[in-house]
């Protein structure tokens, strides 16, 4: 697949999502297959019985129970004591993880900026719902707001001197830059600015980090990784290290409309945008065929991984409708409600 010449980068929120879609999204909210109980009381309701503002029902008193949550005006009526018992409310975590590897850079729609436009929305619907949300983008590079590409990429060839505004988790080679700990509707902006500073660039190791992030996470909740899982090193060390310990993890594969029907024929010599390994190839009708008969086989070995490992799997590509993956596709597989 051919890398996206002069890519569109958005520099703010409304360059990501639409204000008609931001309004559809404020009435989604975020949802797991298990039940979690955070540490801060959010907006979530739980099976368990808890101390919040909401009453849910009543128990006899046993020796030892708190004096304060005796239910008096039941005792001035049957001269008996009853506790009273509310609704514990839960704190859900929304982490989002973000390839920012630079074969993520290419197609038509282009796939980073479908990954920047879903991580986004994720994040909105997390954070007008009192959930906790964090976003970690794997590889790639963090470009201050103010400095221009030409910049960035003379900084990270060494050319330029200061720093990225923020420093990266670990290795310098492999950087890990995250936002975490948002809560709330004053943080979008922060959430966006964020993104909208990402640039992929190079290539990651997915089970380093992946690692890293796995040791780092904080609180119980949903995981969404987006990537295009093309990695030389494989994917699946990276998800075992990131299923469970408290986590739903969803992986959601986004391709390109080219990837997926490639338009290219001749003679070609192809470079490696991570690796730098070369090959050449001519590209016939045979081989575009056992090109798609490749493809297919990969994309069905990862969802049939994230099957036996109760990972929700989905393949998207990056020309769908990001409403129509939001509001159908998200719902259906239990991530949004």
């Amino acid at each position: 697949m051919l890398r996206t010449t002069n890519p569109t980068r958005p520099r703010a929120i409304d360059e990501l999502l639409d204000s008609k879609l931001i309004a559809r999204l404020g009435q989604l909210d975020l949802t797991s297959r298990k039940i979690f109980a955070g540490k801060l009381k959010g907006e979530r309701r739980s099976k368990k019985r808890g101390e919040s503002v909401e009453f849910a029902d009543h128990r006899p008193y046993v020796s030892g129970d708190d004096l304060r949550h005796i239910d008096w005006n039941i005792y001035g009526r049957l001269d008996r004591f009853f506790m009273k018992l509310f609704m514990e409310e839960e704190d859900l975590s929304l982490h989002v993880v973000l390839d920012c590897s630079e074969s993520t850079d290419c197609g038509n729609p282009n796939k980073f900026l479908y990954m920047q436009q879903t991580a986004m929305a994720l994040g909105y619907i997390g954070l007008v719902n009192l959930n906790r949300v964090a976003v970690t983008a794997i590889g790639g590079q963090f470009v201050p707001p103010g400095m221009t590409d030409k910049e960035a990429a003379e900084l990270r060839l060494g050319r330029a001197g200061g720093g990225s505004g923020v420093p990266p988790v670990g290795e310098d080679t492999s950087p890990v830059y995250n936002i975490r700990d948002l809560r709330g509707r004053r943080r979008v902006q922060d959430l966006a600015r964020f993104l909208c500073s990402l640039r992929p660039t190079g290539g990651t190791s997915f089970s380093e980090q992946a690692k890293r992030i796995a040791l780092t996470r904080r609180g119980k909740g949903v995981m969404v990784v987006l990537s295009d899982f093309f990695m030389k090193e494989g994917y699946e060390t990276g998800l075992r290290l990131l299923v469970g310990r408290g986590y739903d993890l969803f992986a959601i594969q986004i391709l390109s409309p080219q990837e997926v029907e490639p338009d290219i024929k001749g003679d070609l010599r192809l470079r490696d945008v991570e690796d730098y390994d070369m090959a050449e190839v001519t590209v016939s009708a045979p081989l575009l065929k056992k090109y798609k008969q490749v493809l297919a086989a990969y994309c069905r070995g990862l969802r049939d991984f994230c099957a036996r490992r109760e990972i929700t799997c989905l393949t998207v590509q990056s020309n769908m409708p990001i409403d129509s993956l939001l509001l159908d596709y998200l719902r259906k597989r239990g991530l949004l409600r």
